[in-house]
């Protein structure tokens, strides 16, 4: 933390739509009164209704984004969301195993919306294999966690099989969340050293919500920047993306999309 500011690093890709990837994480940092910094994985060309076209950074910029920030900067938190291919994950892997990295969240963006494979196999494989066992937390939805896992979720009790596995891995904590299944109520679960948490919400209505996952990691890494441990970071989080939720905007044609500027924290939940 340099002059009681703290500092938090999102490596992802850039949304042109301004509601997901590295532009929602800046977002969410401010919000939390975090000093946001960012190294970008991808460009994109998308919008609220469609993703045109993705443009990887090559490996070795990715490399160059990350050490010029923590060569400079005291992050106290880091965070991953797409990683765009398994060159770029095995880059990252190995920047995080030579340096004194900070605590870091882990976004496992590897299945879209619609099913699709954003990693090939192999890029999974990585993810799986050599970035989790470095994630003080991973926050997979349903369909990243039985890629990651390779088990079907459709329970809540397949929520809790695929975090045992998961954490099994060599991550510290994992939070597989729910939103996928069906019911009135959004229910993830958490697993941790020495404790296991269902944390349940009611569904908001007026979906689909473009950039939840990104928004919900990004506070996650800012609350943890904080000084926060887990599973007070996550609750946190937790309140902070069902305000979001609440709020979200119409501004395109498509998904809705959050709005952090807007955040009104409740009284006694101030970052």
């Amino acid at each position: 933390m340099s002059g009681g500011v703290p500092i938090a690093l999102t490596i992802a890709g850039s949304d042109s739509g301004g509601g997901a990837g590295v532009q929602m994480d800046l977002k969410v940092f401010a919000a939390l009164q975090v000093f946001g910094t960012c190294a970008i994985t991808a460009l994109t060309a998308q919008n609220t209704v469609e993703v045109r076209g993705a443009w990887e950074a090559p490996p070795d910029f990715l490399r160059a984004q990350v050490e010029a920030v923590l060569d400079d900067l005291p992050v106290g938190a880091a965070k991953t969301g797409m990683l765009s291919s398994e060159q770029v994950v095995r880059a990252l892997v190995d920047l995080i195993e030579r340096r004194d990295f900070p605590p870091l969240v882990v976004d496992p963006v590897v299945v879209a919306k619609d099913g699709t494979h954003l990693l090939s196999d192999e890029g999974i494989a990585v993810v799986r294999d050599r970035l989790l066992p470095l994630a003080a937390i991973a926050t997979p939805n349903v369909p990243e966690a039985e890629a990651l896992a390779e088990v079907s979720i459709n329970s809540r009790e397949d929520l809790g099989r695929a975090a045992e596995k998961l954490r099994g891995l060599g991550c510290d904590w994992v939070l597989v969340k729910g939103g996928h299944l069906q019911g009135r109520e959004v229910t993830d679960l958490l697993l941790g050293p020495d404790q296991e948490q269902a944390l349940s919400s009611p569904r908001v209505p007026g979906g689909p919500f473009h950039g939840t996952g990104c928004a919900f990691s990004a506070a996650i890494a800012a609350y943890i920047a904080r000084g926060r441990a887990v599973p007070e970071a996550v609750n946190q989080a937790r309140e902070f993306l069902q305000n979001l939720l609440q709020g979200a905007l119409s501004p395109g044609q498509g998904a809705r999309v959050l709005h952090p500027q807007l955040y009104s924290p409740s009284k006694g939940s101030q970052p």
